[in-house]
């Protein structure tokens, strides 16, 4: 088998052009360039090597692969879930499941309620998340997203912010039980 690292250019050329001078100049020029490709077309599975890109190339393959909701001010983390989804989404657009995988990689957190889960008007749905920065610039952006993701008829009817934590309650209560006995006095 062939290893094209070691290939060279001038290996290649008719015996009959190997002496001339100017040929063999480019075929060590080509050589240098044909080798720096060689080398980068170990990068070319690129959604298989995702995690270990760099930031500017996951930026281009987000344009590449319209990513309409990407924004290059995002974790890396997310940025690159973004990119890998994509073209699952784009085969999926329009059904709950997208959505709900869009909610969980931007928010980390969240679920989609669809109409009838919540008592709603038909053809809504509700995004409940944790995370507080769905208010504010976040929200905008993700609305747009969801917005790029969802089906035509279905309507975002508004996203939830729940909150958990602890909160110390204390009850009491108390039961008496007896007989209640009237006297009265007459006369």
């Amino acid at each position: 088998m062939i290893n094209f690292e070691h290939v060279k250019l001038i290996d290649l050329i008719p015996s009959n052009m190997r002496n001339d001078s100017r040929v063999i100049a480019a075929a060590i020029s080509i050589d240098r360039q044909l080798k720096l490709v060689t080398l980068a077309i170990q990068k070319v599975e690129l959604l298989h090597h995702i995690d270990s890109l760099p930031s500017k190339w996951i930026d281009q393959l987000a344009w590449q692969f319209h990513v309409d909701f990407y924004d290059q001010t995002l974790p890396i983390g997310q940025r690159r879930a973004l990119v890998k989804n994509s073209l699952a989404w784009h085969k999926r657009k329009g059904t709950p499941s997208a959505v709900r995988e869009l909610v969980e990689t931007v928010f980390q957190t969240g679920e989609v309620l669809e109409w009838f889960q919540y008592g709603g008007q038909p053809y809504f749905f509700k995004v409940v998340t944790s995370d507080p920065s769905a208010t504010g610039s976040k929200a905008q952006e993700f609305l747009a997203a969801v917005n790029s993701v969802k089906n035509c008829r279905s309507w975002l009817e508004g996203v939830e912010l729940s909150e958990n934590g602890e909160m110390n309650v204390y009850l009491a209560g108390s039961l008496h039980k007896g007989d209640y006995t009237t006297y009265e006095q007459v006369g």
